[in-house]
């Protein structure tokens, strides 16, 4: 199966409505050019609040799921017909959570992905906001193959991808919040190209860009194939709208799925997986 996935490689303003109003553009945009799915980054209508220590309005951004935000995306991603993997701040049950929820063409919440591994270093200062997420590594059926989506941080946990991978993910999305010069050059393209010749899916990363008070996020979103090459590449410190047309088919006969995983010997290591 043809799929055409469209990144919407967005900067965030001080406006959190203006910046609604970007991602459902975006979402008319990608229709236009023929996209069946379209993924969001990290937080994609704030502004970058972990990169404070301290951020006095910070929970009066999260929003429920389903919710005011979440339903106006589910509301477009039905009239386009269009896929949708968002990320906003998400409140539930009196905790706060970096959530993506996931739609499907019709617009029905299929559900929510919770950012697991939550970090604090400088300029992100994760886990003064977020709660860790308690659902696990989920892989969703749409109406255009099966999608997992790996929140930021949780990309570079390997066990995290490999699940994604023995849970069916064709397409690995990850909402991204990556700054420029952030870790040495090429490192979280080299390990994101890495989990996907490692597990045989596409992997789809979609940056945040734009100069922020403490940050610049570098944006160059970019989409992977299963083995491990890169296929597609958004611009550099702007806004982009990447589109990529990938072949799903090839997932199972990507290395990962007709080689490496036949070999596997899982019963020789779970400990190892586990940290046991």
């Amino acid at each position: 199966m043809t799929l055409r996935l469209a990144l919407a490689q967005l900067a965030a303003g001080p406006d959190p409505e203006r910046n609604l109003e970007r991602a459902l553009g975006a979402m008319d945009d990608a229709h236009a050019r023929g996209a069946q799915l379209v993924a969001f980054p990290e937080l994609a209508v704030t502004r970058f609040f972990p990169q404070h220590e301290r951020f006095a309005g910070a929970r009066e951004l999260a929003e429920p799921i389903p919710g005011p935000t979440a339903d106006r995306i589910a509301e477009r991603a039905a009239a386009h017909g269009l896929v949708t993997v968002f990320n906003m701040y998400e409140a539930a049950d009196g905790k706060h959570f970096d959530s993506s929820p996931v739609f499907d063409a019709d617009g029905t919440l299929l559900g929510v992905t919770r950012m697991v591994h939550i970090t604090d270093y400088a300029c992100f200062h994760e886990q003064a906001y977020y709660d860790p997420g308690d659902r696990g590594a989920p892989v969703y059926q749409t109406a255009v193959g099966r999608i997992g989506v790996a929140i930021c941080y949780d990309r570079h946990y390997p066990e995290y991808m490999r699940a994604l991978g023995l849970a069916g993910a064709q397409v690995v999305v990850i909402p991204q919040a990556g700054g420029l010069d952030e870790w040495p050059e090429g490192m979280y393209e080299a390990e994101v190209r890495t989990a996907a010749f490692q597990n045989g899916y596409f992997t789809a990363l979609c940056n945040r860009v734009g100069e922020e008070e403490r940050l610049t996020f570098a944006g160059e979103s970019f989409v992977v194939g299963p083995e491990g090459r890169v296929i597609a590449r958004g611009a550099r410190l702007d806004d982009d709208l990447v589109i990529a047309d990938i072949d799903l088919e090839r997932c199972d006969t990507s290395p990962a799925r007709s080689l490496f995983w036949r070999d596997r010997r899982p019963e020789l290591y779970p400990g190892w997986l586990t940290g046991g």
